[in-house]
């Protein structure tokens, strides 16, 4: 097998690394997606709930035993609940917006190994040809199919290696990139539920207080 890889040439050392950068970069992303979403699921629930019934140290205390996103958004609006409606619907969306570029952190390293792998298969096959002619020019043109088709498949070799390795990566990019929209998805639904348990509180106060 490598005797097979070492004949596309030097290229296809770059293009190996890039594999292997683009695996550690899906499998690191891909187990990050599956421990955030564990931890914080119900919690915007449960931090409403802990609002609506008046327990503001219990919604703190929620919030700070999880470690997800979800977590630090609640706790940036938890700081400043108390204040006007705009001032805390821009922290949620700028601590929303913090923790999506966390997520999103590396995709684009790796949707650049899937735009770069095909190009690099395609000057190592460039080289590879040139090459290849340069042979059969030493050689007067006199050269047999044989050793003319031999010299164009072993250029072709960094080509097919290249889209064999930026196909996958371009599918975990996609693929990554959903995970990111969902989990932006999740951020936004919760905190439209603690805005409207905020409000919700709000309001009760304003009818609970006494009339002058």
């Amino acid at each position: 097998m490598l005797g097979f890889l070492y004949k596309g040439g030097v290229l296809v050392v770059p293009i190996l690394l890039c594999s292997v950068f683009a695996l550690t970069i899906f499998l690191e992303r891909l187990i990050r997606f599956i421990r955030l979403r564990r931890q914080g699921r119900g919690l915007a629930e449960k931090v409403a709930a802990a609002l609506k019934n008046g327990d503001d140290k219990q919604a703190r205390n929620l919030v700070d035993e999880s470690d997800s996103p979800m977590s630090k958004v609640l706790a940036q609006a938890l700081e400043v609940k108390d204040q006007s409606q705009e001032t805390l619907e821009a922290i949620i969306v700028h601590a929303t917006e913090e923790e999506v570029r966390g997520m999103s952190r590396y995709l684009q390293a790796l949707a650049t190994i899937g735009n770069i792998t095909p190009l690099l298969g395609l000057f190592g096959t460039v080289v590879g040809m040139i090459k290849a002619f340069m042979v059969i020019q030493e050689m007067g043109g006199k050269v047999n199919a044989a050793v003319l088709a031999g010299g164009i498949w072993e250029a072709m070799l960094t080509t097919a290696l290249g889209l064999a390795v930026a196909l996958p990566t371009i599918i975990a990019h996609s693929y990554l990139v959903s995970k990111v929209n969902q989990s932006e998805a999740r951020l936004q639904r919760g905190a439209i539920t603690f805005l409207k348990a905020v409000m919700a509180k709000e309001d009760t106060r304003k009818k609970e207080a006494p009339k002058i």
